[in-house]
């Protein structure tokens, strides 16, 4: 072994150089992610094809992301996080340009699943990177300026897919990526280290693919079980496939001589906990995400262009308080404001859903601020917590285990948030909302309001997990086998 990624840290200006140009690639994602949904109609008709199978372009990409980040950690830890970045930057750049060349809905699906394989490269390592740039004192200001480019990417994603389809065509929502994609290959070579890579290691391929299997069933379980049933043949057939093969990765990966997941990572209640509430802790946010536009165009009857700069308010307020909360967290620790900010969450879903049919702009936008303030003390802190319990020759893992959390935790969260508002008003499963009896529209608006709550509930969830994952105050350093530093269980 010649060492591991990120032992050598970048002094000076160039760490925060290293940290714009993670940025810079990280943006790409969270507005692809957001702006897709926003032109599907126009794909929709432009292509003449079903919404069941238009459906398929988001899907097939968030499948795609879910089910490989840990390998793709995995690959960063052997291979080196600056080279697995910058492959899923090209291959994302170039798919982009295939999505946007798309002749057929088919070829865009196909296109859409190899794009979701690099931006999976390109979340599965950013934190990995971020965290071997800065020191220990410094890693929770740094995540929480990267936080910013999220909620940038989130809070413009919609509004710029309605001006882009407005005014050049669904086909350019896939070509803005391009220009920024080029940037960032071109910048990220020049400022983030080459690192060290790990020799005499080898892949397990029979714990990447059940992985790959588990979290696959499981995240396309959760996504089509409310269309399909949830108790339907092809849902449970998913659900057992998805446990099976988690039982035997499980398995494979205590047997492994190289396993892709050291099972002692989870014996650290900080980083197993942590992971934890950043996963209820997104299932609470994606309920809100999910939930909230339908409570504003069926139930206030807003327009689309006004649910979008309503919707902006919490990702602005992520973008303001997340630097702050990740310094402080350098300063006082991470419980305390994990704790503070799933509550502040937790409150806040529950008075959204105390709202009712002659709630005003103002009303709904100061709620979802007050969301983003609990997510934005949250996030940064927790992340910090995660990543610094982690040892640093599985740095890679640890990112695209927290990684994952997100992103299975947002396919979950929008599960719920269907399953109590269909479970409440079946009959908006086949009703546009512009049909609705005043009847139904008072039933759907008490549909909303318990998804509203059952949020509130796991943001509660999370706040009591993020109080487990507390250890003893002050970080304890030991030198591992391979001679780096493993910083253990930073939860103070």
């Amino acid at each position: 072994m010649r060492g591991g990624e990120g032992v050598n840290r970048p002094s000076g200006g160039s760490k925060w150089m290293v940290l714009a140009a993670v940025m810079l690639g990280g943006i790409m994602g969270p507005i692809d992610a957001s702006i897709v949904n926003v032109v599907l109609p126009s794909i929709t008709n432009f292509f003449h094809a079903d919404i069941a199978i238009a459906q398929w372009v988001p899907t097939v990409y968030l499948l795609t992301i879910s089910s490989l980040l840990l390998l793709y950690g995995r690959l960063g830890d052997m291979l080196g996080y600056r080279r697995v970045y910058l492959v899923g930057l090209a291959a994302f750049t170039v798919t982009s340009v295939l999505c946007g060349l798309s002749q057929s809905i088919g070829m865009l699906i196909f296109f859409r699943a190899l794009q979701g394989v690099g931006a999976g490269m390109t979340m599965a390592v950013s934190f990995a990177i971020i965290t071997s740039a800065f020191p220990p004192e410094e890693r929770g200001k740094a995540l929480g300026i990267n936080a910013i480019a999220i909620a940038a990417g989130l809070a413009i994603g919609p509004t710029l897919g309605g001006v882009i389809a407005l005014h050049l065509g669904w086909r350019f929502v896939f070509f803005i990526n391009v220009p920024v994609g080029i940037a960032a290959l071109a910048w990220v070579p020049r400022v983030v280290p080459h690192g060290l890579t790990r020799s005499g290691l080898r892949l397990d391929l029979p714990g990447a693919t059940t992985a790959f299997v588990s979290l696959l069933c499981l995240v396309l379980y959760a996504n089509r079980g409310q269309s399909w049933g949830w108790s339907s043949p092809s849902s449970l057939i998913l659900l057992s496939m998805a446990i099976v093969s988690g039982l035997l990765f499980v398995h494979m990966e205590r047997r492994a001589s190289q396993p892709m997941l050291d099972l002692g990572l989870l014996a650290n209640r900080t980083f197993s906990l942590a992971n934890l509430s950043s996963l209820i802790n997104f299932m609470a946010q994606y309920v809100m995400v999910f939930i909230t536009p339908f409570y504003l165009m069926s139930i206030l009857h807003f327009s689309v262009d006004k649910v979008g700069w309503v919707m902006t308010a919490s990702p602005i307020a992520v973008l303001c308080v997340a630097p702050a909360s990740g310094a402080i967290s350098d300063r006082i620790g991470t419980r305390l404001l994990a704790v503070c900010g799933t509550a502040v969450g937790s409150v806040a879903l529950f008075l959204m859903s105390s709202l009712d049919a002659s709630a005003s702009p103002f009303d709904v936008m100061w709620r979802l601020a007050l969301f983003g303030f609990g997510t934005a003390l949250f996030q940064s802190p927790n992340n910090s917590a995660v990543m610094g319990s982690a040892p640093r020759a599985y740095l890679g893992v640890a990112s695209g285990i927290l990684a994952t959390m997100r992103n299975v935790g947002m396919v979950l969260g929008i599960a719920v948030a269907g399953a109590v508002v269909y479970g409440f008003a079946p009959f908006a499963t086949s009703q546009p909302p512009s049909s609705f009896t005043s009847a139904q529209s008072q039933e759907f608006l008490s549909a909303v309001q318990s998804a509203y709550v059952a949020g509130a509930v796991l943001a509660a969830t999370a706040s009591l997990t993020s109080i487990a994952a507390s250890r003893r105050r002050g970080p304890s350093e030991t030198t591992g086998s391979d001679g780096l530093c493993n910083q253990k269980a930073s939860y103070k």
